[in-house]
C-alpha cells in the first residue's frame, strides 16, 4: 500500500484565511487530506523535516510528494520527465548534457524582488543619508513578510509533485557544513541541486534525531490548472520573490524557477543566511573563490579572493600558469566559508559541489579547464544549440565546425557574422560537478579546510588603480574590501560604462547590516589572536587598467600567476616591496617579467596618481556618508582619512 502524508486542507485560500508557513495548520471536521508519497520513506524523516513538510503541504496543495534520494537512477528518470514536459532537450554530441531554456521572463536573479525579513529595519540594512536610496540590501517586515506568503503559496502546487530535497552545503562529514531541506515542484531544480549540493538519503541519515537544518521553501508559482499550464517553463515572474528570515534559517522563494532564485542552496543559504549563522558563530561566509598554488619548490599555498562579475574570478580559480613550475589547482570557483581552528588558522570550505557558471566568453581560449569541466554531466540554461548535438555562446566562435547550424536560445535560427542579437543569453549558465574539473584540488573536500594564507579583492578599474598592492594590516585589508569598486555595464536608460561600488562583492547578498558585517570582519583579527594564530595577509588586485589608447596594460589570463608568485613571496615576508600611500606594491624587480606575452610599461602599471586618489577618496567618503552615515565603524573612517593624508603628501 502506498505510503501518504495526512494533513488538515487549509481554510478557502483568500487572503488572511491560510495557515502561516510556521502556523498551526487550519482544522475542519472534513478536511483531512491524504497525499500520495510516490518516492521515498517517510519513516525516515524526522519529527522536524516531517513537520516542516506537513505544513508545506497544507500550505501548497500538492497532487503528489517525492521524497528524493539523490540516486542515479532517480535522476535519469527526472531528467526524462522534463525532456518529455519540454523543459530540456538532449545533446547527444557530449555525454549526459542537457540544455533548459527558460521564460524569456525568467532569466536572471531579481535583486529588486530579493528580501531580508528581520524585525528592526537596521537588523538587516544600514540606514541610508535622508533622501539617498540604499543600495546594500532590501529590508521587509515580519507582517508584510506573512502578507507575501500568504498571497502566493496557498495552492501553488496543485496538480504537481512537491520534491523533498535534503542536501548539504559542504562535504557531509565536515564541522564546517551545514544542511538544508529544499521543498519545490521543479524537477529541473532537483536535477541541478544534485549537481551543486552533496544531496539526498546520506543527508537525511545526518538529520536523524532533533537535527537543525535550514527551510528552504520554492514554488515556480504556476499550478497545472493555471493559465499557462502547458508551459515547458513554468513560473510567475510578476509575482517573483525571494524572501529570507535569519532568525528562523528560512528561505521562502516564489515565482522563478531559474539559478540564484530557485536552487535556494547557492547564494540564499551559502550567502544571504550562510553570512547571518558565520555572523553568530564565528566565521565568514563569502563570495570568493579559493586557489590552490604550488610553487616551483613544491611549497604549495591557499588563496581566497573576492572579485564583482565580469573580472576574471572563474578563470583565475581554474587558471593555466605561465611561469615554468608553476602549478594552479581549484577548490571553489564562487563561495568560501572560512573559519579559524584551534591554532588560529584560517580554513575554508568550498560549500557547492559543482559550477554554476556564466557561459559566453568562456572558451578554450580563455579557460580551457571549464571547457572541459562542462562536457559532461551538466545542465545548460539558455545557450545557443549547434546542429550536431552541441552549444555555442558567444567566445566560442573558433570552435563552430564548418557547415553547423545554431539555434539561439530563443530556439530561433542564428547565423554566425549576420544576426543582430546574442546567441546565447548573456547571463547563460553551466551547471556542471566540481569533480569534473581537471584541475580540481586534491583536498577540495577536505572535512577541515584547506589553510587560507592570503585574500584578494579586486575589481575592474581602467584608471589609477595598479596591478597589486598589499594592504598595510588586517584593518587596512578591511577598509580595501569595504571600498571596492568596479567598471560595470550601467543600467539601461544610462551610456556607456560606470563605476560602481561592490563591497567584498557581496553587494546584492549580505544577510544583515552591511555595518555590523564590517565590524564582524574586523572581529576576525582578535578571534585569530585568541587562538594563537593571525590574519592571512590581504591584497587588492586590478587586471584591467588600461593606457592613454584604452589597451589593456597587462595581458591578464594565465599571467595573472606573476603576481600571485610576488604575493607568495609577500605571505613568506620578503623583502620585495616598496611602501606607497595605498599600500605595498612589487618593488622594481620583484615581479618576474621574464618571457611575458607582451612587453608591459612597468612604470604606468603601477603608478598612482594624485589627482585620481584624491578623487577615490572622496568618492569613497561619499559613499560610506550615504550608504552607512551611522553604520560605519570608526576604525574603518579612521582607515579612510589615514589613506587622504598619506595621498596629500605625495
Amino acid at each position: 500500500m502506498p505510503q501518504v502524508i495526512e494533513v488538515y486542507t487549509p481554510l478557502p485560500t483568500t487572503l488572511g484565511c491560510t495557515p502561516k508557513l510556521r502556523g498551526v495548520v487550519a482544522k475542519s471536521s472534513n478536511a483531512i487530506r491524504s497525499v500520495p508519497v510516490v518516492n521515498g520513506d517517510v519513516g525516515q524523516l524526522s519529527p522536524k523535516i516531517r513537520a516542516f513538510v506537513e505544513e508545506s503541504v497544507a500550505l501548497c496543495q500538492p497532487d503528489r510528494i517525492h521524497i528524493v534520494d539523490g540516486s542515479d537512477k532517480e535522476s535519469a528518470a527526472l531528467l526524462k520527465v522534463l525532456e518529455a514536459q519540454g523543459t530540456i532537450q538532449p545533446l547527444p554530441k557530449y555525454e549526459n548534457c542537457w540544455l533548459a531554456r527558460t521564460n524569456p521572463a525568467d532569466v536572471a536573479r531579481v535583486e529588486s524582488k530579493t528580501f531580508i525579513c528581520t524585525e528592526k529595519r537596521e537588523q538587516a540594512v544600514p540606514t541610508p543619508k535622508d533622501g539617498v536610496k540604499g543600495t546594500l540590501g532590501n529590508w521587509i517586515s515580519p507582517e508584510d513578510y506573512e502578507s507575501a506568503i500568504r498571497s502566493r503559496f496557498p495552492g501553488c502546487m496543485k496538480g504537481r509533485t512537491m520534491y523533498v530535497v535534503p542536501f548539504s552545503m559542504g562535504p557531509i562529514d565536515s564541522p564546517l557544513a551545514k544542511f538544508g531541506i529544499e521543498i519545490t515542484d521543479s524537477a529541473y531544480v532537483v536535477c541541478s541541486m544534485r549537481v551543486m549540493t552533496r544531496m539526498g538519503k546520506e543527508v537525511l541519515e545526518k538529520l536523524s534525531g532533533n537535527s537543525d537544518f535550514i527551510k528552504c521553501l520554492h514554488s515556480v508559482g504556476t499550478p497545472l490548472n493555471g493559465k499557462i499550464a502547458m508551459s515547458s517553463w513554468p513560473c510567475d515572474p510578476e509575482r517573483t520573490i525571494i524572501l529570507h528570515k535569519p532568525a528562523n534559517n528560512e528561505i521562502v522563494s516564489y515565482g522563478s524557477g531559474y539559478g540564484g532564485n530557485s536552487l535556494l542552496g547557492k547564494k540564499c543559504f551559502a550567502l544571504r543566511i550562510g553570512s547571518t549563522i558565520a555572523q553568530r558563530e564565528g566565521w565568514l561566509a563569502e563570495h570568493m573563490l579559493i586557489l590552490g598554488i604550488t610553487d616551483p619548490n613544491g611549497v604549495k599555498k591557499y588563496i581566497a579572493a573576492a572579485f564583482p562579475s565580469a573580472c576574471g574570478k572563474t578563470n583565475l580559480a581554474m587558471m593555466n600558469p605561465t611561469l615554468p613550475g608553476y602549478k594552479m589547482e581549484c577548490v571553489g570557483d564562487d563561495i568560501a566559508w572560512m573559519k579559524f581552528d584551534s591554532k588560529g588558522q584560517l580554513r575554508a570550505i568550498n560549500p557547492e559541489n559543482g559550477f554554476f557558471g556564466v557561459a559566453p566568453g568562456t572558451s578554450t581560449e580563455t579557460n580551457p579547464n571549464a571547457m572541459e569541466t562542462v562536457y559532461k554531466n551538466t545542465i545548460f540554461t539558455n545557450v545557443a544549440a549547434t546542429s550536431d548535438g552541441g552549444v555555442f555562446w558567444e567566445g566560442m566562435e573558433s570552435e563552430l565546425a564548418p557547415g553547423v547550424e545554431i539555434t539561439d536560445w530563443l530556439g530561433q535560427p542564428w547565423k554566425l557574422g549576420e544576426s543582430k542579437t546574442p546567441a546565447a543569453h548573456p547571463n547563460s549558465r553551466f551547471c556542471a560537478p566540481a569533480s569534473q574539473c581537471p584541475i580540481i584540488d586534491p583536498a577540495w573536500e577536505d572535512n577541515a579546510g584547506v589553510p587560507i594564507s592570503a585574500i584578494l579583492f579586486g575589481g575592474r578599474r581602467p584608471e589609477g588603480v595598479p596591478l597589486v598592492y598589499e594592504a598595510n594590516s588586517w584593518a587596512h585589508g578591511v577598509f580595501i574590501g569595504s571600498a571596492m569598486r568596479s567598471e560595470t555595464t550601467a543600467a539601461a536608460e544610462h551610456k556607456g560604462k560606470m563605476i560602481m561600488n561592490d563591497p567584498f562583492a557581496m553587494r546584492p547578498f549580505f544577510g544583515y547590516n552591511f555595518g555590523h558585517y564590517l565590524d564582524h570582519w574586523l572581529s576576525m583579527e582578535q578571534r585569530a589572536a585568541d587562538a594563537g594564530g593571525h590574519t592571512p595577509k590581504i591584497f587588492h588586485v586590478n587586471w584591467f587598467r588600461k593606457d592613454a589608447n584604452g589597451k589593456f596594460l597587462w595581458p591578464g589570463f594565465g599571467e595573472n600567476c606573476r603576481v600571485l608568485d610576488w604575493i607568495l613571496h609577500r605571505i613568506d615576508d620578503r623583502e620585495c616591496y616598496a611602501e606607497t600611500p595605498i599600500g605595498r606594491i612589487p618593488s622594481p624587480g620583484a615581479l618576474s617579467l621574464e618571457n611575458l606575452s607582451k612587453p608591459v610599461n612597468e612604470k604606468e602599471l603601477f603608478s598612482i596618481p594624485k589627482e585620481f586618489w584624491l578623487k577615490e577618496v572622496e568618492e569613497i567618503k561619499l559613499y560610506y556618508d550615504n550608504q552607512l552615515p551611522s553604520d560605519l565603524p570608526q576604525e574603518i573612517a579612521k582607515e579612510l582619512h589615514d589613506l587622504k593624508c598619506r595621498i596629500e603628501r605625495l
